[in-house]
């Protein structure tokens, strides 16, 4: 639907069913209202002649066509407090364009839940998990640090204390915050080891993580923080890697024989906008990538099982690809580069001499860095320690 081809006015209408006050006439006024059953019944009867309609389902797929219906009505939206905090404002926004959107906030449940908590917007982070896997919690994991996460329904709270108590942070203090800004408030405190029960339907889940520091969000966690057979980008060629993609939010990586899906995962947790797709041409290392993702706070991560280059058809075109093993299989790195735009990353490793031949010729014939990387760990030789070498690395990295 073109941006601008119908307006719609978002509402925030508070718990009570209270609007603000610019916002009165405006609902008073239109010809449609949409909105969730709850909130079109805390509305005063309607004027003659106005409609009153709960939103479609499925929701997103369903409001193209309701919207096309009432095209020129003058249409009003109901969405609990800020309709920008994961709410249906943010959704016909991405539908319609800014342009067609007007937004009428008022105090959101974030907002309630800080005062609640005595808790300052810049000391805690929002988590939300309307829609979302519950394992993306994983990612801010931190001693002393303050989630307040948006709950999908009255479970998130007991799988939300499941994943933390399986992490090492079952002493992190967890405080649900239901029906904020009605009669019906209610507060309940538990550690994530001890909860019981169920939570109200609609609540905030404040959390206070406590636990230890076992994955940090700079490259380079250490290589038991995957579970691998032995395919993995080892920590320091990781991190060396990681600088080289340079992850940025909302961008994209392909990560291309991804192995444990080390590097993947890595692009992904540097910030939660940051998107992977892992391809994987042997099933078990591509179900352990996907149980990896999991464990470290990334399932959004996608996992394609298939061999390059002909697993890369139709995929979304990457902001940086990284190479972890195929490239000499015949058309892989030029699948790659041609599928990088302009200022597009490749980080190509290789340990054959005939990968390192490969490379030497792409960086002869194309630019960018040529390295190679060896790395020794202390090891014990007999009663003493000596220096044992890992396999010495070449990466090609190269900005389109």
């Amino acid at each position: 639907m073109a941006s601008g081809s119908t307006l719609v006015t978002v509402v925030g209408i508070e718990a009570d069913g209270m609007l603000p006050g610019t916002a009165v006439e405006l609902v008073a006024s239109a010809d449609v209202v949409l909105g969730g059953a709850r909130h079109l019944a805390l509305l005063p009867p309607p004027l003659d002649g106005q409609e009153r309609v709960p939103w479609p389902s499925p929701l997103r797929t369903g409001l193209r066509a309701l919207l096309r219906s009432y095209a020129g009505a003058r249409v009003v939206a109901l969405a609990s407090g800020d309709p920008l905090v994961s709410g249906i404002g943010t959704t016909l926004v991405d539908l319609l364009g800014t342009g067609a959107v007007e937004i009428v906030p008022t105090v959101s449940s974030v907002a309630l839940a800080r005062a609640r908590m005595r808790w300052p917007a810049e000391r805690c982070e929002v988590v939300t998990l309307v829609g979302r896997d519950a394992h993306l919690v994983l990612r801010h994991l931190a001693p002393g640090h303050r989630l307040l996460v948006l709950s999908a329904d009255e479970h998130t709270p007991g799988q939300v204390a499941q994943l933390l108590a399986g992490a090492g942070y079952g002493a992190s203090r967890l405080t649900v915050l239901g029906d904020l800004g009605t009669p019906e408030e209610s507060r309940s405190e538990a550690t994530a080891a001890t909860w019981e029960g169920a939570a109200p339907r609609l609540h905030v889940l404040a959390i206070e993580l406590a636990g230890p520091l076992t994955a940090g969000w700079a490259g380079g966690l250490p290589d038991d923080a995957f579970e691998h057979d032995g395919q993995l980008t080892k920590r320091d060629l990781r991190a060396s890697a990681l600088a080289r993609l340079m992850p940025a939010p909302g961008q994209l990586l392909w990560d291309v024989g991804a192995g444990a899906g080390s590097v993947g995962i890595e692009w992904q947790r540097a910030h939660p906008a940051c998107r992977t797709v892992a391809v994987e041409a042997d099933p078990d290392r591509a179900a352990r990538v996907r149980r990896n993702a999991d464990r470290l706070g990334v399932p959004t991560l996608e996992v394609v099982t298939g061999r390059a280059p002909d697993a890369l058809a139709g995929l979304p075109a990457p902001d940086a690809v990284f190479v972890g093993g195929g490239a000499t299989r015949p058309g892989v790195l030029d699948a790659c580069l041609n599928a990088l735009g302009p200022g597009g990353r490749l980080v190509v490793h290789g340990v054959t001499v005939e990968t390192e031949t490969v490379l030497a010729g792409r960086q002869a014939e194309l630019g960018g860095e040529l390295t190679r990387i060896s790395v020794e760990q202390v090891d014990a030789v007999g009663s003493f320690r000596g220096w044992r070498p890992q396999r010495t690395v070449v990466q090609w990295a190269l900005t389109r």
